[in-house]
């Protein structure tokens, strides 16, 4: 977050707080990545500039962040998601193995 101009990094929070209190949220800014061990993904984009938060979903309403970063194309990098399911791994190994 602290490499993101103010104007990008309030429009991340602005996505996150929708994140937080809509029931349905468009899959625009919130959608389960297809193929992986259950890791969504939180899009942000201003004109070009696209910036992605991955993680998971502990509970009914509780989502952990594992990792962001910037992304210029429309698929999310395998190192990306392969860093996202390795530390929710580690939570996990951490918590008990539950979700």
């Amino acid at each position: 977050m602290d490499s993101l101009s103010s104007k990008h990094a309030q429009k991340v929070f602005w996505v996150l707080e929708l994140v937080e209190r809509l029931d349905q949220i468009p899959v625009q800014y919130f959608k389960k990545l297809k193929s992986t061990d259950d890791i969504w993904e939180v899009r942000t984009r201003i004109g070009s500039n696209s910036f992605r938060i991955l993680g998971f979903v502990d509970g009914d309403e509780f989502i952990i962040l594992t990792n962001g970063f910037s992304n210029k194309s429309q698929k999310t990098p395998k190192k990306e998601i392969k860093l996202a399911e390795q530390r929710k791994a580690d939570y996990l190994s951490r918590k008990g193995g539950k979700l």
